[in-house]
């Protein structure tokens, strides 16, 4: 897994309006012109596809060795900027695992030249899909920022990469050395959080640079210096040994003179050394058996297998695909299709530069014999690897491919966009254009070349692992490298004796004198300039919404109800949930594997899903094949069939969700406190999560599932939103083809009724026990006097300085200046009634009582004595207006902005009417907005934690303490 530094929004407090349910689709009487829909057209060829990913580039070195590559994307005035350290976990020595991931946070926070923490300088110049991530075989920063702001982020990394180790203190390097521990806890925390570990440990031989977990062991993270900052940042940050990528708004001959002036004077480092890694192989089957806090049995298969510049690993991904990654995958078709054994399947590669890991994982179903499911599965794998995949598989497999890094590049920056994919190619390939040559291996796959890498490199031993529920063994615990196999007895580092070793730099660490840098000013920055947005309807009365954004050759569309989970059945909760989960398992004339196959050929994905509010169901459509795509959309939405035997097999899988979500601490937290807030009758008195209850889910009848359907998604009941190359003239008959003449039924279209009741609401802690937590979550909520329809903009501005930012006071507080979290904040989840504030904080065990302690303590203050500072007012102000242009990039931003405008009532020219709004903004006014919706007194508190460890901590946080269960 990728390490990140920290995303710029809190990642888990939108489970109240973006609850994502598993892939599904809507229905109703199906007409003649439906019927047409049906048929298949053929779709464009695989060469068309690769022809239409092109990143042209231009590229030029400095003389101290850093290499720059620059490609120019004038759609929005962005720049993205991407700066990979060809370094990673797998140049760690012996006793320094964690290492690589404990400096790249230390690389956020200060220089000599620009002290502090970087976010709130990348807030500063309206940055977005900015993070710093490490991985076994490289670290990268990434931000993109507005065209006016490029000198200054080319500033801020040109001093980090030059002119780091002046402003590095034993006090940052404590601090983030305790952050970085509750990372650790946070992943261990989760079901299935000790697995990596034993992965790497059964594959890898002693010695070998990817045997370790890139998050390292707590006893090697408490033992890393300021010698060790000094002595990694000499090694391995010279620009000689990183590529600087920028995409986007800018040219080569500008990026040459603006790079030049400020990395062109920082001296190269020593010659990067490679750590060689083979590919290991297994002597035999390894089998191994571990107990974990999980609601299914998992079974794994693993292989070593070849990495990113291996001919053989595109072939080896398509297999993998084949067995078990299509929708339509020999495994899905076999175990959660006919036999009905597992409740979901996987197969992939997760590739690295010297090796990759191919693996298997089945969750078997409760109540079917994992031994039994495990030999199935081999069986499954021999009979597939001596017969190979068909040519429509492979073919499927290849498609799916193109189509998702098509879609992936519209982004310039981000996680996948083009400033990435070019930066991977130049560090881990010599090869900036190497995606290109990759898909053009995919798309001349054969079954004879997939069969061939299949054969080779999963005929080998294989690690078999089997994870079953029950309690974590010691001997587990000791592979994640904890003190006492057990990660949330150990104490931060920060609050180690100062005269341990590794609490002091030896005198050999004294830093450099700083070199004065003078920061760069923001150029003017042209506020949003938001796509002309344009309306229609279809002759049975829908809405059409549409926006164009031509830089891809994708069409995005989603066909949205006004149901949502508030329209969830009181009497059988989970009936939406299931209701949406059922509409890809087929239709009248499709079955579920025929929609998973066409849905592969054609390069398109249809997903849909509840929001609170807001029932969808969406495309992803390459324009080639847009039509025969919306004609299977089409199909999916108006005629489901909900065969007996499908509602059942769902059933399973939902049920199992919900027996999942009671093991993992963020969604028992979300199932809990929504009943404590709104009540029990209120439409969003229900989980967070969308899936119901298992009571609900049993009584559900197939019955109730069409009732559902007929009552909420329907004609009458529904707009179309369009984003994406094409026209609103073109879509149209397209459109008028797939639902013109789609009729309402004749029953009565449903209603929520959004009511409060009269129950006391006590400020009380809810404490949930759960054994063996390496952390405690503390999720507190309570209603705010807002609706999303009164759009309060300034009350959500007011929340970014409280907790909804990286600079806010909550994160700084618990993070930052304690240590005692990764990640805390607050939020105000965007739901069109009554909305709540949530305080979200993952804390180290022994600290639960006194971060609620402190939590509380920001809150309360930021709400009466310690208001909105001048100085938060307009670093918020700032970050927001400049944010905007980098906010809308893709179609499926131009989609959310649409519908959440639709949804609350906003007209369409919201978001560039935003400046000038939060222009006149005071911090008086964020103040009184925020001091007039929230009731800090109010909140209750849900932790969910190992209660022997925690019970005791909280009588002194002065509120009513009582133990919470999960019984439905």
């Amino acid at each position: 897994m990728t390490l990140s530094f920290l995303s710029r929004r809190l990642p888990l407090l939108t489970g109240l309006s973006a609850i994502a349910l598993m892939p599904a689709l809507p229905a109703a009487a199906q007409s003649p012109a439906a019927q047409s829909a049906t048929a298949s057209a053929a779709p464009a060829p695989l060469s068309g596809l690769v022809a239409k990913v092109d990143i042209p580039y231009e590229e030029f070195t400095l003389k101290n060795g850093l290499r720059v590559i620059v490609h120019t994307d004038r759609k929005a005035p962005i720049v993205a900027v991407s700066v990979w350290y060809h370094v990673g976990s797998r140049f760690e020595p012996a006793g320094k695992t964690g290492f690589a991931h404990l400096f790249e946070h230390l690389m956020f926070y200060g220089s000599e030249n620009a002290d502090g923490p970087f976010f709130g300088r990348l807030e500063d110049i309206g940055a977005t899909d900015w993070n710093g991530t490490t991985w076994f075989d490289r670290t990268n920063y990434f931000e993109t920022v507005p065209t006016g702001a490029l000198d200054r982020a080319l500033f801020l990394e040109s001093d980090r990469m030059g002119h780091l180790l002046g402003a590095v203190t034993q006090v940052k390097l404590d601090t983030q050395r305790g952050v970085v521990q509750n990372e650790k806890r946070m992943g261990e925390n989760e079901p299935y959080g000790l697995v990596e570990y034993a992965q790497l440990a059964a594959l890898m031989p002693e010695g070998h640079p990817y045997r370790h977990s890139t998050i390292g062991s707590m006893a090697d993270l408490n033992a890393a210096s300021l010698a060790d900052v000094q002595s990694w940042f000499k090694t391995h940050y010279g620009p000689n040994n990183a590529v600087l990528v920028l995409a986007g708004d800018i040219d080569a001959a500008t990026a040459r003179t603006k790079v030049e002036k400020w990395f062109g004077n920082i001296p190269a480092g020593p010659a990067p050394q490679d750590v060689d890694a083979s590919v290991p192989t297994l002597d035999k089957d390894v089998e191994k058996l571990m107990h974990d806090h999980v609601a299914a049995t998992r079974l794994y298969r693993n292989w070593v297998v070849p990495g990113v510049n291996s001919a053989d690993l595109p072939q080896l991904d398509l297999a993998m695909a084949v067995f078990g990654g299509l929708g339509s995958s020999r495994l899905d078709n076999a175990l959660v299709r006919d036999e009905k054994v597992a409740v979901s399947v996987k197969a992939s590669v997760q590739p690295f530069e010297k090796l990759s890991l191919a693996e298997i994982t089945v969750d078997v179903k409760p109540g079917a014999d994992p031994v039994a499911v495990g030999k199935r599965l081999d069986q499954l794998l021999a009979d597939y690897l001596a017969k190979g995949p068909s040519a429509d598989e492979v073919q499927r497999a290849a498609t799916r491919q193109l189509s998702g890094t098509i879609g992936g590049l519209e982004k310039v920056g981000g996680f996948s966009g083009k400033a990435v994919t070019l930066a991977e190619g130049a560090v881990y390939s010599d090869d900036p254009g190497k995606y290109k040559k990759d898909l053009a291996i995919y798309a001349a796959a054969t079954p004879q070349s997939v069969a061939q890498a299949a054969r080779k490199w999963l005929g080998r031993p294989v690690l078999r692992l089997t994870v079953a529920p029950g309690e974590r063994s010691a001997a587990d615990n000791a592979l994640a490298g904890n003190a006492k196999g057990e990660g949330a007895t150990h104490q931060p580092a920060f609050f180690r004796d100062p005269d341990a070793p590794a609490g002091a730099a030896p005198a050999a660490a004294t830093p450099p004198a700083p070199t004065k840098v003078a920061e760069p000013p923001i150029e003017p920055v042209k506020d949003l300039d938001f796509p002309a947005v344009e309306h229609a309807t279809l002759k049975n009365g829908i809405p059409v919404i549409f926006a164009r954004r031509d830089a891809v050759p994708t069409v995005q569309v989603s066909v949205a109800f006004d149901a949502g989970n508030a329209a969830d059945d009181k009497a059988k909760l989970g009936t939406a949930g299931l209701t949406v989960a059922l509409l890809d398992e087929g239709t009248t004339t499709r079955s579920s594997v025929q929609i998973a196959e066409e849905q592969e050929r054609l390069g398109a994905a249809i997903s849909a899903g509840n929001s609170m509010d807001r029932t969808s169901v969406g495309l992803f459509a390459l324009k080639p094949n847009l039509d025969a795509s919306l004609g299977l959309l089409a199909d999916v939405i108006r005629n489901p069939a909900f065969r007996p035997e499908e509602v059942e097999r769902l059933r399973g899988q939902v049920l199992t969700r919900i027996a999942a979500e009671k093991t993992q601490p963020m969604a028992i937290a979300q199932r809990m406190l929504p009943p404590m807030l709104y009540g029990t009758a209120h439409p969003y008195g229900i989980p967070f999560t969308g899936s119901g209850t298992e009571s609900g889910v049993k009584a559900v009848t197939r019955a109730d599932l069409t009732a559902f359907h007929d009552s909420w998604m329907r004609p009458d009941n529904a707009t179309i939103f369009v984003a994406g190359n094409s026209t609103l003239a073109e879509m149209m008959p397209l459109l008028e083809k797939r639902f013109g003449d789609w009729k309402a039924p004749a029953s009565a279209k449903g209603t929520k009724l959004f009511r409060m009741d009269r129950m006391r609401r006590v400020p009380r802690i809810v404490l949930v026990d759960k054994p063996q937590s390496p952390q405690s979550l503390i999720l507190a909520g309570v209603l705010t006097n807002k609706a999303g329809t009164d759009n309060p903009v300034t009350l959500l501005t007011a929340n970014e300085v409280l907790g909804g930012s990286t600079t806010s006071r909550l994160t700084m507080d618990l993070r930052e200046t304690k240590g005692w979290a990764y990640g805390a904040g607050t939020a105000l989840p965007g739901v069109k009634e009554t909305i709540p504030l949530l305080v979200y904080a993952p804390v180290q065990t022994d600290k639960t009582g006194e971060s609620i302690i402190a939590a509380r303590q920001d809150v309360k203050e930021y709400l009466t004595t310690k208001g909105t500072t001048q100085a938060e007012r307009d670093q918020t102000i700032n970050s927001q207006i400049l944010s905007l242009p980098g906010s809308f990039e893709t179609s499926a931003d131009l989609l959310a902005a649409m519908m959440r405008n639709q949804l609350i009532g906003r007209p369409d020219d919201y978001y560039e009417t935003l400046p000038k709004t939060y222009r006149a903004m005071t911090a008086a006014d964020m103040d009184k907005a925020a001091r007039a919706a929230i009731n800090p007194d109010n909140l209750i508190w849900v932790v969910v934690g190992d209660a022997k460890l925690v019970r005791p901590q909280l009588d002194a946080v002065g509120l009513p303490v009582e133990m919470g269960t999960l019984a439905d």
